[in-house]
């Protein structure tokens, strides 16, 4: 148990009732899982408020409430603290309760619309073969060192995050790579946490839903730039417009990438191939699994981050030749009748149209690229036409199915998709609602040498249909059919 006064160090406070000098048993921001001694923080979310549950937290044994906003009841024997913003007061009282777990390892943030999973967890991968125990907290996993746990998020709640971080002191964790979201840095998850360095990739159309405009999306991920202390370093990319923002009014040490301009980090693409690329990093050639010019990048961000964080050039130049592909980024294999199927997340009309300009680039001219791919529901409608003039400008063939249409009807969201389609391209698009359907029609459409690519959902392994996850994973799906057409 901890103290109540030493877990609110650091935190902003308006008002206080009772005494802070109670003990406390754990923090909960679930009313549903409160125990006695919890501290119970009411956070106003975009669904709920938890204010409506102070009551219920009060019954089950919290003995202390955070809120913005005082009850106009208080209970006696219980202390209630008025915070400024309950999303922040929750993520620094988070990382106070688990002893701030961050200043013990060198903790490095990876944000922007596309990479951050790749980037995170080839960075995992590489420092776990250099010989180090690593943490990583992405969207795929948590992983603290050989243990890996599940996660819901691409940025977990603050609870999760410092909750993991104390595990990874616990068995001497050195260095931890973590995606950074622009909903975690908006909803305060990361506040608290200390950053031995950020990453920025790219910043392309996504979130305009939650974030209403591009340019508080953009200042949104700026955020954890502008946080980061003087001892810190940032490592942006400048190739994208948008890289030398983030360096404004950072403390950090700044440093860039880049395949087209100058930069502390430059690369060139000398070969590309489907089963690789070689690349020359500063003046040394190198060859990666991982192929296209947006995995040059990654590979590039990676290289510098680890040199930034202390390895001998080298020694990452080797280890960069050794990296295996990220569950569902460009996942691909070839089947028995030389059909190419390709299963990538990419979920942004940036990130599809980077796909397709690799597989294109890599095309004889000969093959048909057959493209299924949808968009999530409950999300941000405005991309909706835009992936769908991507896909069937760039594609032989295209397939339009069901994303996770969570609690969207289907059939509203593939008409959204097929308004970006231009009329010179209609002939070459269909629409499948069934997305196991679809997945079979690419199949039979495809003869030798031809490319199937299925976009949008990568390493998920469910579709969301009315708010219930059934299982449903699209590389198992299509290996299970091209086999079955072989035989």
């Amino acid at each position: 148990m901890k103290s109540l006064k030493d877990i609110l160090f650091g935190v902003s406070i308006t008002a206080v009732s009772g005494s802070t000098s109670v003990m406390v048993n754990s923090i909960c921001f679930d009313s549903r899982i409160v125990s006695a001694d919890d501290v119970f923080i009411a956070i106003k979310g975009t669904i709920t408020d938890g204010h409506k549950y102070i009551d219920k937290a009060i019954s089950l044994g919290a003995k202390t409430i955070v809120c913005e906003l005082m009850p106009e009841v208080l209970e006696e024997g219980v202390t209630y603290v008025a915070v400024d913003n309950g999303n922040k007061a929750l993520a620094i009282m988070a990382s106070n309760f688990y002893d701030n777990p961050s200043k013990n390892l060198k903790l490095v943030g990876v944000t922007g619309t596309n990479g951050k999973t790749t980037i995170s967890s080839l960075l995992y991968q590489l420092f776990k073969k250099a010989g180090f125990k690593v943490g990583l907290i992405s969207t795929i996993k948590i992983m603290v060192d050989d243990t890996m746990y599940k996660t819901s998020h691409t940025t977990p709640d603050a609870l999760t995050i410092n909750h993991h971080l104390k595990l990874m002191n616990d068995v001497g964790v050195e260095f931890c790579f973590m995606e950074v979201s622009s909903h975690g840095i908006h909803q305060k998850r990361t506040e608290g946490l200390v950053f031995e360095g950020a990453i920025f990739t790219n910043l392309s159309h996504d979130h305009l839903d939650y974030h209403k405009t591009f340019a508080e999306y953009r200042d949104t991920k700026k955020s954890l730039f502008d946080k980061l202390s003087k001892k810190a370093f940032v490592l942006t990319n400048i190739d994208d417009k948008n890289g030398l923002v983030m360096l404004q009014n950072t403390k950090a040490r700044k440093y860039t990438y880049a395949l087209k301009t100058y930069a502390d980090y430059k690369a060139q693409i000398l070969e590309n191939q489907f089963n690789g690329q070689l690349l020359k990093i500063d003046g040394n050639e190198v060859w990666s699994k991982l192929i296209g010019d947006f995995n040059a990048y990654n590979m590039l961000a990676i290289y510098g981050t680890a040199q930034l964080l202390g390895l001998e050039k080298l020694e990452i130049l080797r280890l960069l030749s050794e990296l295996e592909n990220v569950d569902g980024r460009f996942q691909y294999f070839i089947s028995k009748e030389r059909i190419t199927a390709i299963v990538d997340y990419a979920h942004t009309p940036d990130a599809l149209k980077n796909v397709l300009d690799t597989i294109n680039s890599l095309r004889t001219g000969n093959e048909n690229v057959i493209t299924v791919v949808g968009c999530g529901g409950d999300r941000d409608k405005t991309k909706r036409p835009v992936m769908g003039h991507i896909a069937s400008d760039m594609s032989t063939t295209v397939i339009f199915t069901s994303d996770n249409p969570r609690t969207e009807n289907p059939e509203e969201i593939l008409k959204e998709i097929e308004a970006g389609v231009e009329a010179q391209n209609v002939r070459k698009t269909l629409t499948i609602e069934n997305r196991a359907q679809a997945i079979k029609t690419a199949c039979q459409l495809a003869n030798s040498n031809d490319i199937i690519l299925i976009a949008g959902k990568g390493h998920e392994t469910y579709q969301e249909i009315n708010g219930v996850r059934a299982h449903f994973d699209d590389y198992e799906t299509v290996q299970s059919l091209l086999k079955d057409l072989n035989k």
